[in-house]
């Protein structure tokens, strides 16, 4: 272990992975002791999928023309359990299709969960940051609890994200061209005929590199508000990341798209005035250095982009409100911005509404801009964590 004290971390870590490929005495994060947790014939079995690999340390790839489309990586993570039980054990696998029962509860009847989150390549190549996985882990527990699931504890969680990282470390794309974006799904994978929780689960986890999230890349977006068609209904389960959340707003979202905009913004179902969420991301605005964003009342998904934000907002002495967001708030607003762990920070140029178009401040002056560059720091390591929110995987 001498070696790497006596060299710059970079080095070291190249160093470490050629000794290793040769039988060296060090351990690094493309080694099979990344799977010591796991039963001898599952370690013997990854060690042999490790192999397969016919190029490590590059993934064929132009990391300059990454958006946010599907990109099959090499591993993905798997543990089961039944309904009564709770998950303790899971393995990696190739990355591929999932064979289910025709009559499994998601198919069925949609019972499932996702979450999203980003591995970011570390400055000096060597390592990998996660941001805040915990949280994640916790709303998929909830979550889990308000669809009738098991859940993976915190530990089980991150660690199942952390071994799809490193069995995928030559997806991550190099500092500043884009994140490992990981997918961890929950869901009914079990047989079932009647409404009723499914007698089995699936957690997986896969992972994809990704760029930005719209195809305006890093320029301000255009939404439309939907006031006919609702993403949630009180009493429902908008406040947490089921499947069942995303598939009726596409047909409003594919209509907005196909007059120009962006994205769609929608507003509360029963008295359709106050905003709620876009498709895919909050929403904040600003006016006179007032932070707003809608309150979360079970129909709006309390993103961890958006409390991140609110706890820096606050740093740099903003005045940060949750609160009801009318219409006509939004009109009068100076700035507005969305967030998301796809998004990340996305300023809004300007947002129609019954046929009038209403724009906003956007550019490097801009408070969406400033907490952006805060937020993205921290991150990809940039600059010290003082908030303790990412985790190192080595």
């Amino acid at each position: 272990m001498w070696i790497t004290r006596t060299l710059n971390p970079a080095l070291a870590c190249k160093l470490a992975k050629v000794l290793n490929r040769f039988g060296g005495p060090l351990s690094t994060p493309g080694s099979c002791s990344l799977f010591a947790s796991r039963s001898a014939s599952s370690f013997q079995h990854a060690c042999t999928l490790d192999s397969d690999r016919s190029d490590e340390d590059n993934a064929d790839i132009n990391w300059d023309d990454l958006g946010f489309g599907l990109v099959p990586t090499d591993y993905m993570y798997v543990m089961k359990c039944s309904r009564d039980d709770t998950f303790s054990y899971g393995e990696l696998n190739r990355y591929g299709n999932i064979e289910l029962s025709p009559s499994s509860g998601v198919l069925n009847y949609g019972q499932a969960l996702f979450e999203g989150l980003k591995a970011y390549r570390k400055g000096d190549g060597c390592g990998f940051l996660l941001f805040r996985p915990e949280e994640n882990a916790r709303r998929m527990q909830m979550g889990a609890k308000r669809m009738c699931m098991p859940s993976p504890s915190v530990d089980l969680f991150v660690n199942a994200v952390k071994q799809t990282v490193l069995a995928n470390k030559r997806w991550v794309p190099p500092q500043g061209k884009g994140s490992l974006y990981l997918r961890p799904l929950l869901m009914g994978s079990g047989p079932v005929l009647g409404l009723a929780p499914a007698p089995e689960y699936m957690f997986l986890v896969y992972a994809s590199p990704v760029g930005t999230y719209f195809k305006e890349g890093l320029a301000p977006i255009h939404l439309v508000i939907e006031d006919e068609i609702h993403r949630a209904t009180p009493g429902g389960t908008g406040g947490v990341k089921t499947i069942t959340n995303y598939a009726p707003v596409l047909k409003a979202q594919v209509q907005a798209k196909a007059k120009g905009f962006t994205d769609v913004l929608f507003l509360d179902s029963t008295q359709k005035r106050y905003l709620e969420e876009a498709s895919s991301c909050n929403l904040f605005i600003i006016k006179d250095n007032v932070i707003s964003t809608p309150l979360t009342r079970g129909t709006i998904l309390a993103g961890i982009t958006r409390k991140s934000i609110m706890e820096i907002a606050r740093d740099y002495g903003y005045q940060v409100e949750e609160r009801l967001v009318s219409v006509e708030d939004l009109i009068d607003a100076d700035e507005v911005f969305c967030t998301g762990t796809a998004v990340v920070v996305a300023p809004v140029g300007s947002i129609t509404y019954q046929g009038k178009r209403y724009a906003y401040k956007t550019g490097v002056e801009t408070v969406s801009q400033q907490l952006y560059n805060a937020l993205t720091a921290i991150q990809m390591g940039l600059v010290e964590d003082k908030k303790g929110w990412t985790v190192e995987i080595d």
